[in-house]
Protein backbone atom coordinates (compact mmCIF):
# COMPACT_ATOMS: atom_id res chain seq x y z
CA UNK A 1 0.00 0.00 0.00
CA UNK A 2 3.09 2.48 0.97
CA UNK A 3 4.60 1.47 -2.70
CA UNK A 4 1.58 2.17 -4.43
CA UNK A 5 1.29 5.84 -2.77
CA UNK A 6 4.73 6.25 -3.36
CA UNK A 7 4.70 5.36 -6.99
CA UNK A 8 1.58 7.98 -7.54
CA UNK A 9 3.58 10.67 -5.57
CA UNK A 10 6.18 9.94 -7.79
CA UNK A 11 4.05 9.51 -11.30
CA UNK A 12 1.97 12.88 -10.31
CA UNK A 13 5.34 14.55 -9.48
CA UNK A 14 6.74 14.01 -13.37
CA UNK A 15 3.37 14.94 -15.07
CA UNK A 16 3.99 18.21 -13.13
CA UNK A 17 7.42 18.60 -13.77
CA UNK A 18 6.49 17.61 -17.74
CA UNK A 19 3.39 20.01 -17.92
CA UNK A 20 4.97 22.82 -16.32
CA UNK A 21 7.94 22.23 -18.97
CA UNK A 22 5.46 22.25 -21.75
CA UNK A 23 4.13 25.70 -20.33
CA UNK A 24 7.25 27.06 -20.57
CA UNK A 25 7.41 25.87 -24.27
CA UNK A 26 4.61 26.78 -24.90
CA UNK A 27 5.04 30.52 -23.70
CA UNK A 28 7.92 31.58 -25.72
CA UNK A 29 7.21 34.26 -28.51
CA UNK A 30 4.73 33.67 -30.55
CA UNK A 31 5.68 32.21 -33.80
CA UNK A 32 4.40 33.30 -37.01
CA UNK A 33 2.84 31.01 -39.60
CA UNK A 34 4.54 29.66 -42.33
CA UNK A 35 3.51 30.40 -46.09
CA UNK A 36 2.08 27.20 -48.14
CA UNK A 37 2.19 28.21 -51.89
CA UNK A 38 0.94 25.27 -54.43
CA UNK A 39 3.85 25.88 -57.33
CA UNK A 40 2.90 23.27 -59.75
CA UNK A 41 -0.01 20.18 -60.55
CA UNK A 42 1.97 17.54 -62.64
CA UNK A 43 0.06 14.69 -64.03
CA UNK A 44 1.93 11.20 -63.66
CA UNK A 45 -0.61 9.01 -65.50
CA UNK A 46 -3.93 9.58 -66.47
CA UNK A 47 -6.51 6.68 -67.62
CA UNK A 48 -10.13 6.63 -67.78
CA UNK A 49 -10.85 5.55 -64.14
CA UNK A 50 -8.31 6.73 -61.98
CA UNK A 51 -5.74 9.68 -62.54
CA UNK A 52 -2.66 9.87 -60.71
CA UNK A 53 -1.21 13.45 -59.45
CA UNK A 54 1.60 14.92 -57.74
CA UNK A 55 0.75 18.50 -55.71
CA UNK A 56 4.25 20.69 -55.41
CA UNK A 57 4.25 23.31 -52.61
CA UNK A 58 6.67 25.04 -51.07
CA UNK A 59 6.67 26.12 -47.32
CA UNK A 60 8.80 29.52 -46.11
CA UNK A 61 9.20 29.52 -42.56
CA UNK A 62 9.48 32.84 -41.59
CA UNK A 63 10.84 32.16 -37.91
CA UNK A 64 13.80 32.07 -35.75
CA UNK A 65 13.99 27.99 -34.97
CA UNK A 66 12.92 25.02 -37.47
CA UNK A 67 9.55 24.21 -38.50
CA UNK A 68 8.40 20.17 -37.85
CA UNK A 69 5.65 20.01 -40.58
CA UNK A 70 3.69 16.43 -39.85
CA UNK A 71 1.08 16.23 -42.57
CA UNK A 72 -1.19 18.26 -44.90
CA UNK A 73 -5.34 17.77 -45.49
CA UNK A 74 -6.39 18.70 -48.66
CA UNK A 75 -9.72 19.09 -50.87
CA UNK A 76 -9.19 19.89 -54.49
CA UNK A 77 -12.49 21.49 -55.83
CA UNK A 78 -13.52 22.31 -60.01
CA UNK A 79 -16.62 24.46 -60.08
CA UNK A 80 -18.45 22.49 -57.42
CA UNK A 81 -17.35 19.17 -58.14
CA UNK A 82 -14.93 17.57 -55.17
CA UNK A 83 -12.05 15.92 -57.76
CA UNK A 84 -9.78 14.75 -54.59
CA UNK A 85 -9.48 14.67 -51.12
CA UNK A 86 -6.78 13.27 -48.50
CA UNK A 87 -4.20 13.57 -46.25
CA UNK A 88 -0.28 13.24 -46.40
CA UNK A 89 1.67 12.32 -43.58
CA UNK A 90 4.98 12.30 -43.67
CA UNK A 91 6.90 14.61 -41.33
CA UNK A 92 9.90 16.51 -42.30
CA UNK A 93 11.65 20.00 -41.43
CA UNK A 94 11.73 23.40 -42.55
CA UNK A 95 15.02 25.13 -41.52
CA UNK A 96 14.57 28.86 -39.52
CA UNK A 97 14.04 31.19 -41.95
CA UNK A 98 14.71 28.78 -45.17
CA UNK A 99 11.80 27.24 -46.95
CA UNK A 100 11.43 23.32 -48.62
CA UNK A 101 9.55 22.37 -51.44
CA UNK A 102 7.65 19.13 -50.74
CA UNK A 103 5.41 16.87 -53.12
CA UNK A 104 1.98 15.13 -52.48
CA UNK A 105 0.92 12.49 -54.40
CA UNK A 106 -3.02 12.52 -55.17
CA UNK A 107 -5.14 9.74 -56.97
CA UNK A 108 -8.79 11.21 -58.38
CA UNK A 109 -11.28 9.66 -60.33
CA UNK A 110 -12.82 11.29 -62.85
CA UNK A 111 -15.14 8.80 -63.91
CA UNK A 112 -18.22 9.40 -61.64
CA UNK A 113 -17.64 13.41 -62.98
CA UNK A 114 -17.06 12.80 -66.57
CA UNK A 115 -20.57 14.12 -68.06
CA UNK A 116 -19.95 17.73 -66.03
CA UNK A 117 -16.04 17.44 -66.35
CA UNK A 118 -16.12 16.96 -70.63
CA UNK A 119 -19.38 20.05 -70.20
CA UNK A 120 -16.86 22.16 -68.27
CA UNK A 121 -13.82 21.52 -70.69
CA UNK A 122 -15.82 21.83 -73.82
CA UNK A 123 -16.29 25.11 -73.20
CA UNK A 124 -12.66 25.97 -74.08
CA UNK A 125 -13.13 29.72 -73.43
CA UNK A 126 -15.23 29.55 -70.56
CA UNK A 127 -12.90 29.37 -67.19
CA UNK A 128 -13.30 26.81 -65.45
CA UNK A 129 -13.00 27.95 -61.58
CA UNK A 130 -10.88 25.74 -58.94
CA UNK A 131 -10.37 25.65 -55.37
CA UNK A 132 -7.14 23.92 -52.99
CA UNK A 133 -8.11 24.11 -49.20
CA UNK A 134 -6.90 22.65 -46.32
CA UNK A 135 -4.06 22.72 -43.35
CA UNK A 136 -0.89 22.09 -42.60
CA UNK A 137 -0.20 20.09 -39.29
CA UNK A 138 3.04 21.88 -37.96
CA UNK A 139 4.96 21.45 -34.56
CA UNK A 140 6.85 18.45 -32.99
CA UNK A 141 5.19 17.67 -29.38
CA UNK A 142 2.06 20.56 -29.85
CA UNK A 143 0.76 20.65 -32.96
CA UNK A 144 -1.32 24.20 -34.69
CA UNK A 145 -3.12 23.72 -37.85
CA UNK A 146 -2.39 26.39 -40.30
CA UNK A 147 -4.46 26.43 -42.73
CA UNK A 148 -3.99 26.88 -46.59
CA UNK A 149 -6.03 27.93 -49.76
CA UNK A 150 -5.77 29.05 -53.41
CA UNK A 151 -8.42 29.46 -56.04
CA UNK A 152 -8.60 30.90 -59.15
CA UNK A 153 -9.66 30.08 -62.54
CA UNK A 154 -8.44 27.91 -65.42
CA UNK A 155 -9.12 28.47 -69.45
CA UNK A 156 -9.62 24.99 -70.75
CA UNK A 157 -8.53 26.53 -74.29
CA UNK A 158 -5.60 27.77 -72.51
CA UNK A 159 -4.45 24.19 -71.43
CA UNK A 160 -5.05 23.15 -75.51
CA UNK A 161 -1.56 22.83 -77.06
CA UNK A 162 -1.27 24.43 -80.59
Amino acid sequence: MVFQANVIRIVGLLLTLVLSGCSSIMSSDAAKDPEVKLLKVDVVKARLLKQDMTLRFRIDNPNDSGLWVRGLRYKVVLNDILIADGEYNDWFKVRANGHRNFSVPIRTNLWEHLKEVTRMLGKVNQPVHYRLEGYLKTGFLFGDDVRIGREGDIIPGDLIPE
